[in-house]
């Protein structure tokens, strides 16, 4: 049964389950990325961060990718573990270059995401969080964060108004 319609915006609760809502998905452009994998320097402080953290980095771009499922930590400190005892983090941050591509309809295959990550691993993590924030996200904030954002700024807009004519 439908509730009957009162004039008034119902916000709904979103799911990380679905797709980001609209306006996450509307800034960036279908089949491309939105900077270059060398702008890695446009942003010096996620510069700075990727090169001497790349686990932050990485654990943020998961978190969100994965629309919250796993936690900033548990995927950085699983980068750490693969960096510091194989030296082969890159084949499990390819896997999420490969999944934002997905996501965004971004052209390319596996092989260039893990040969990219293998050569310019701080590089291709930048233009990953970057690509994020063009989206509309912002990482450093997590799922849940980016979610309240959202949520916020749509409670905002649809405040109701009440009538000049109605006083206490």
């Amino acid at each position: 049964m439908k509730p009957p319609a009162t004039g008034i915006p119902v916000n709904q609760p979103y799911s990380p389950s679905y797709p980001p809502p609209p306006q996450y998905q509307a800034r960036g452009a279908q089949g491309q990325w939105s900077t270059g994998l060398c702008d890695c320097c446009s942003d010096a402080p996620l510069c700075c961060l990727t090169c001497f953290c790349p686990c932050i980095t990485f654990g943020r771009i998961a978190e969100i990718v994965d629309k919250g499922t796993t936690s900033c930590g548990l995927s950085g400190t699983l980068y750490t573990l693969l960096l510091a005892f194989t030296g082969c983090q890159f084949i499990y941050s390819c896997s999420y270059r490969s999944k934002i591509k997905q996501q965004y309809g971004i052209p390319g295959g596996g092989c260039g995401d893990c040969c990219t990550h293998c050569c310019c691993e701080c590089c291709a993590l930048t233009q990953e969080y970057r690509e994020l924030q063009h989206r509309g996200f912002e990482p450093s904030l997590g799922w849940q964060g980016n979610l309240l954002r959202q949520n916020q700024g749509v409670a905002m807009a649809t405040a109701p108004m009440a009538p000049d004519g109605m006083h206490r």
